[in-house]
C-alpha cells in the first residue's frame, strides 16, 4: 500500500514528506493506521547525528492508532483494535526476558539497530530501494507495520494523542519514578528537566505522595508550567552542577531520595548526583552523547551510600504499565492531556521539531 510519511534523508536533514511503499504484515507483525504521533527528542537524536540512525528513515516512537490487518499468528489484537504502540517488543527467550527484563532485551536492539523489524529486513521502500524504520515502529506516517508484541489495546475512549505519549515520554517518566526508583509517600524527589519527559516523571511523584518535588530546569517558562503540574518548588539551574545541587539540597531540606535526571547531559546527571541524600539515588533516564563521561565524588558513594541507577523506558512492561498508566489518568491522578501543547499535521514535522528545540511546546502531536 501507498503511505505519506516524513523521511530523514540522512544524519543532518533534510526533512522530506512524500509516499512511500508499505509491504503488509508478516506473520507476527501488525498494521496499525496511526491517529497521532508525538515529536520526542530522541527523534531529533536521529537528526542531529547523537544517536547513528540508518538512512533514509522513517521517524518516530510514539504512536497510536487502530488495527487495520493482522498477520497469520497475530494472537493479541485484532482489526479494529484501538492500540498504543512501545518500540521494546521482547523476544521471551533470551537471558535478560528470562530475568524479567524485557526492557533489556538482547534480541530487540540488535534487531534495532539495522533499521528493520525484528528479522532485520524494513517494510518500507521508495522507487523499490528500502526505508528504513525508527526504533522498530516509524510513527511519522500514515501507517505503519509493527511486531505484535509492539501493540497494546487501549480502551476506546481514551484519545490518541495522549494514547500515544504512553509509548515513550510517560512511560519513561512514569516508570522510571513507579519502577526504577520506587518512589514512596513522603519520599523526596528531584526533577531535573522539565520537558515531556520529566513532567511526566513529576507527576507520577506527585500521585505516589513524594514530598516535596522540585522542579529544575534552565528555562523560567518550564518550571512555571512544572509547578503548575504540582511540583512544590522550582530551582532554576545555576552556573555549575555543583551550584544547582546546593540549591535543590536547600529546597529539599537537605537532599533528596531520588533525583531524576531527564535531560542527557551529564552535567545534569553530576547536579542530580549531588542532589541527593544519605543513601539517596540519582535516577539517569536521559540518554547522552556515546562519548560522554560522567565523573563523580567515588568517597561519597560507600560513606553516603549514594547510588546510580540507569533506566531505560521506566523499567516498564507496556503491557502492564499502559493500561495501569491509563487507569489513573481516567481517574483523573495523572493528567496526561496536559502534556499536548501543540497538534500539527504531518507535513509540519520539522516545525514540530522548531517547537520542541525552542521550549515553546510541552510536546507536539502530529496527526496524519
Amino acid at each position: 500500500m501507498k503511505v505519506r510519511a516524513v523521511v530523514l534523508e540522512q544524519a543532518g536533514g533534510p526533512l522530506t514528506v512524500g509516499e512511500l511503499d508499505l509491504a503488509p504484515p508478516g506473520p507476527e507483525e501488525v498494521l496499525v493506521r496511526l491517529r497521532a504521533s508525538g515529536v520526542c527528542h530522541s527523534d531529533w537524536n536521529a537528526v542531529d547525528g547523537t544517536s547513528e540512525t540508518r538512512c533514509p528513515a522513517v521517524l518516530g516512537h510514539e504512536g497510536a492508532g487502530v488495527v487495520e490487518t493482522v498477520g497469520e499468528r497475530v494472537t493479541r489484537v485484532a482489526p479494529g483494535d484501538h492500540v498504543a504502540l512501545s518500540w521494546t517488543p521482547w523476544c521471551g527467550e533470551c537471558d535478560e526476558c528470562r530475568r524479567d527484563l524485557q526492557q533489556l532485551c538482547s534480541t530487540v536492539w540488535p534487531a534495532m539497530g539495522t533499521g528493520g523489524l525484528m528479522d532485520g529486513t524494513p517494510r518500507l521502500s521508495r522507487d523499490g530501494e528500502p526505508v528504513y524504520h525508527y526504533s522498530l515502529l516509524s510513527t511519522f506516517a500514515e501507517a505503519c507495520v509493527v511486531p505484535e508484541r509492539s501493540c497494546v489495546p487501549i480502551p476506546e475512549d481514551v484519545a490518541f494523542d495522549v494514547a500515544a505519549l504512553l509509548g515513550c515520554a510517560v512511560s519513561t517518566g512514569v516508570g522510571a519514578v513507579w519502577r526504577t526508583a520506587g518512589v514512596r509517600p513522603g519520599d523526596r524527589v528531584a526533577v531535573l528537566g522539565c520537558g515531556g519527559v520529566g513532567l511526566s516523571a513529576l507527576m507520577a511523584a506527585v500521585a505516589a505522595g513524594a514530598e516535596p518535588v522540585v522542579a529544575v530546569d534552565t528555562a523560567p517558562r518550564k518550571l512555571e508550567v512544572a509547578l503548575s503540574f504540582g511540583a512544590s518548588a522550582a530551582v532554576q539551574w545555576q552556573r555549575t552542577a555543583e551550584e544547582t545541587a546546593e540549591a535543590v539540597r536547600e529546597a529539599s531540606g537537605g537532599g533528596v531520595d531520588y533525583a531524576i535526571e531527564a535531560t542527557g547531559r551529564p552535567e545534569a546527571m553530576e547536579a542530580a548526583f549531588l542532589s541527593t541524600r544519605t543513601r539517596g539515588a540519582a535516577v539517569l533516564i536521559g540518554i547522552p552523547r556515546a562519548d560522554a563521561v560522567l565523573s563523580l565524588p567515588a568517597v561519597t558513594i560507600p560513606r553516603m551510600e549514594r547510588r546510580v541507577l540507569g533506566s531505560i523506558y521506566g523499567s516498564s512492561k507496556p503491557e502492564r504499565d499502559f493500561p495501569d498508566t491509563l487507569a489513573l489518568y481516567r481517574a483523573g491522578r495523572l493528567p496526561l492531556d496536559r502534556l499536548v501543547s501543540h497538534r500539527l499535521p504531518l507535513a509540519q514535522a520539522e516545525h514540530g521539531f522548531e517547537l520542541m528545540l525552542s521550549g515553546d511546546a510541552i510536546r507536539v502531536v502530529l496527526e496524519p
